[in-house]
């Protein structure tokens, strides 16, 4: 997939990204799932987004399936966010990963976040589901390390 296309978000995604926030909300986290909200680089609003981070050596990181979204340019801008998992938040630093170091942390998506590596080859950033073709991929998967503030 080439750099510059964005694949759509499809009315599922946007479904059950909205049924994270209801049960967040109500403090019922579902799976790995968190809810992260930074705010737009443009708008300076507040936008939530489900993610699912993985932990490599006792850090956590945030890796995006879709490396063109606002959602990365907007981390990108703000270096800043909240993490929430239930009711409970905590306000991190978002820390971009150079993509030369990347492979490790992607390795380990597919198997700690099984049901979301289906994402990352439905949009073409990785072959399949396999750690070898996520570490492959790395470069140009967004990645960030999660540091509590």
């Amino acid at each position: 997939m080439s750099t510059s296309t964005r694949p759509k978000v499809s009315a599922f995604l946007k479904f059950g990204n909205k049924m994270m926030g209801l049960f967040h909300g109500i403090g019922l986290p579902v799976g790995p799932m968190h809810l992260l909200r930074v705010k737009g680089r443009v708008s300076g609003r507040e936008f939530t987004n489900p993610v699912a981070p993985v932990k490599v050596d006792g850090s956590m990181y945030i890796l995006q399936a879709f490396p063109q979204s606002d959602w990365v340019k907007n981390v990108r801008a703000a270096g800043e966010g909240t993490l929430v998992r239930g009711r409970k938040a905590t306000a991190v630093r978002l820390v971009e990963v150079p993509a030369a170091e990347r492979a490790a942390i992607a390795r380990q998506f597919p198997t700690q976040v099984p049901m979301g590596a289906g994402i990352f080859v439905k949009n073409g950033v990785v072959a399949d589901k396999s750690p070898e073709s996520f570490a492959q991929a790395a470069p140009g998967i967004p990645v960030f390390r999660v540091v509590p503030v």
